[in-house]
């Protein structure tokens, strides 16, 4: 009895000094030799205020792109997500009532053109991106909530892809916060 407990106190110590001192300097080390160093990116919009380009941010606006849902309501402080199957009840009720409020503000849409990244909330409930064709589908909303043109919109949409890390690992996505940015600056 005393031997195994000596073993499983050193087991603990062992794993405490490894889990809670040397992993966490080794991340921040590491951390330490990114961009910035481990803090997060910064992005200006036209009144010189900033945002984090990592985390997804609340637009609901007609004349701005509309990012995917949020289950902890863009707060970056408790990042999570609804933890309800796709066959909870009250989750479905919740998904077809984001779709009817983007089919109703996207008249031209057709409710199969719809992604399903601007309905669903993603895991961690902060994704700044959404897909390509989550922002075609917006198109025609903004360039008349703004007065736009339909092809200038559709220019920004395409200078603001990001292609997948090292060019194969995931798909195209746009960073909702910057595009609506350069939206704003196309709109002066």
């Amino acid at each position: 009895m005393k031997q195994n407990s000596i073993k499983a106190i050193l087991l603990t110590l062992s794993l405490m000094l490894l889990l809670m001192v040397l992993y966490p300097l080794a991340m921040w080390g590491i951390a330490q030799l990114s961009p910035n160093q481990g803090k997060g990116f910064l992005v200006a919009d036209k009144n010189n205020q900033h945002y984090y380009e990592n985390i997804g941010q609340s637009f609901s606006k007609d004349h701005y792109f509309w990012g995917r849902p949020s289950a902890v309501d863009y707060n970056a402080a408790g990042s999570g997500a609804s933890n309800k199957g796709s066959n909870n009840e009250e989750y479905l009720q919740e998904v077809e009532k984001r779709l009817n409020d983007f089919l109703q503000k996207n008249p031209t849409v057709k409710k199969e053109d719809v992604p399903v990244d601007l309905i669903t909330a993603s895991g961690s409930g902060l994704d700044p991106n959404i897909s390509v064709q989550g922002a075609i589908v917006q198109v025609d909303r903004i360039a008349k909530a703004r007065g736009l043109d339909h092809e200038k919109v559709k220019e920004l949409i395409d200078n603001q892809i990001e292609k997948p890390l090292l060019g194969s690992l995931g798909p195209d996505k746009i960073n909702v916060l910057k595009l609506n940015i350069e939206l704003d600056k196309l709109s002066k």
